[in-house]
């Protein structure tokens, strides 16, 4: 019977308010989107470094036979330079930092030229005397590129070192400020959020003033008065944080699932719709949560229970 009553109460005060209520459901669709976007770009971005600092490399480029600058100024890096870092690069000294070395010689740096150019009028514009020697390092640990970076620099014969952590960086970057900016798009809209249940409790607070009255006077518990008002913001969130959850799961199943699967872009770990049921339940547990503590603190004032 109780239970009857609260729903019947419930429904009595989702039709009156239903712009309120929908405004609601909107908005909570919204802010979870921002925020569960946010998360899975954050997964995104820790399952490229997992992927990629792996394969971090330092690549040293020595002198070439037409140097341009200060570092080459004694000219081409000789075969008794390129001996000595070889041997730097293997001695005890560097042996915690490096993994593996990798000469490329004139002729494999311009067979590689060649295929990553073919089809273009490049592949027979250099000749071998115009490439570099170069030694690609791959490091124990990918944290430590700077030491080995450093180490280079100063061995003679060598032009430049290339960190490609360093260029990395500046694309993860890029990725955590776009989680930054969605992050607080979804703060925005949870505050909004906040604001139209307090909106829609005093409205229908105002609406079943005579009704909340008469239940005071038969002697109504404080809580089956308010749980009418409660299941109002409870039904909305849920509603909202469910069409959350399941475009998450569309978008992420349709564009990711898909990629991943066809072997197209099969060098890279993209987030797939287990992640997005994995969080689910944090992004709809969280909206319940937040919505029934907002009721509940917004109906002490406008229900005076």
């Amino acid at each position: 019977m109780r239970l009857g009553f609260v729903l019947s109460q419930t429904f009595k005060g989702i039709r009156s308010n239903r712009v309120v209520v929908a405004s609601l459901t909107l908005v909570t669709f919204v802010s979870l989107m921002f925020l569960g976007a946010a998360s899975l770009l954050q997964t995104q971005v820790g399952n490229l470094k997992n992927e990629w600092y792996d394969k971090v490399e330092v690549t040293a480029f020595l002198c070439p036979s037409n140097p341009t600058t200060a570092q080459c100024a004694g000219g081409e890096a000789t075969q008794e330079q390129i001996d000595a870092i070889d041997d730097f690069l293997r001695s005890d000294a560097m042996a915690p930092y490096v993994d593996e070395i990798y000469i490329e010689s004139k002729a494999d740096a311009l067979e590689n030229f060649k295929e990553q150019m073919e089809g273009t009028t490049w592949v027979d514009a250099l000749s071998e005397d115009a490439m570099q020697v170069s030694f690609r390092v791959k490091l124990v640990d990918p944290e430590e590129f700077e030491i080995v970076a450093d180490e280079l620099s100063g061995q003679p014969g060598v032009e430049y070192v290339i960190d490609q952590r360093e260029q990395l960086e500046s694309i993860f970057s890029v990725l955590n400020g776009a989680t930054i900016i969605a992050g607080g798009l979804a703060i925005t809209m949870i505050i909004t959020a906040l604001l139209l249940i307090v909106t829609m409790v005093r409205l229908s607070a105002m609406f079943r003033e005579k009704d909340t009255g008469i239940m005071r006077m038969v002697g109504a518990s404080n809580s089956l008065i308010q749980a009418p008002f409660v299941l109002e913001g409870f039904f909305a969130a849920l509603l909202g944080s469910g069409l959350a959850v399941g475009t998450l799961y569309g978008g992420v199943k349709y564009f990711f699932d898909e990629r991943g699967t066809d072997g197209q872009i099969s060098f890279v770990k993209f987030i797939d719709s287990g992640d997005v049921l994995v969080m689910a339940p944090w992004l709809v547990g969280g909206a319940l949560v937040v919505t029934v503590l907002a009721s509940y603190i917004a109906l002490r004032r406008y229900t005076k229970v």
